[in-house]
């Protein structure tokens, strides 16, 4: 026969391990792309650099900053709307030697791999999909929660692994291989 104060001892560690079980679970919070997002991507063509923009392209978040191990980025981006503000250079950018929209119209970028680097600031360790080809890319991020909070990341994209600018423009001293990429998205939870 156990001794009372032995079964407190049971009873309290089972209420301990009863507490722990119903505790809610930390869920990262669900978040659409809002208005006021860009995209944008930065390189140089002989010497003179210029900026483009996807103006077409939509971005889920799943995201606590508590919670790091289950975060996840998606990122669709539509590769026909590229705009450089130079009419020839985007029908350029649209054709097989670059882009090749005709065969893959859709850019995606998915990263469910988050690192703090403290001071809000963190990294989406991610994969990229561009011309039916995937490689890792890290995208560096600052985090600024709000009612509508925004993600300002930066990336470099190696042109080259992806096929992107092949034959006489696959010369880096035209076109280098490494690719500014830049993005400001603005939250909003989903069903607000």
């Amino acid at each position: 026969m156990r001794s009372p104060m032995m079964s407190k001892k049971y009873l309290a560690r089972f209420a301990l391990m009863g507490a722990f079980l119903l505790a809610p679970c930390a869920v990262a919070t669900e978040y659409v792309q809002a208005p006021g997002s860009t995209l944008a991507f930065a390189t140089e063509y002989q010497g003179e650099v210029f900026v483009g923009r996807f103006p077409q392209f939509d971005t889920r978040l799943s995201f606590d900053p508590q919670q790091l191990a289950t975060a996840r980025l998606e990122v669709a981006i539509t590769l026909a709307g590229a705009d450089t503000d130079n009419i020839e250079r985007d029908e350029t950018l649209q054709g097989h030697d670059f882009f090749d929209v005709a065969r893959s119209p859709v850019a995606h970028f998915s990263a469910d791999r988050f690192r703090s680097l403290g001071d809000g600031r963190y990294v989406a360790d991610g994969t990229l999909t561009l011309r039916g080809v995937s490689r890792p890319v890290a995208l560096a991020f600052t985090w600024t929660p709000g009612e509508r909070p925004v993600l300002t990341g930066r990336a470099t994209v190696r042109r080259l692994d992806y096929g992107v600018g092949g034959g006489d423009w696959a010369d880096t001293d035209l076109l280098p291989d490494a690719v500014a990429v830049s993005t400001r998205v603005v939250f909003v939870p989903v069903g607000e």
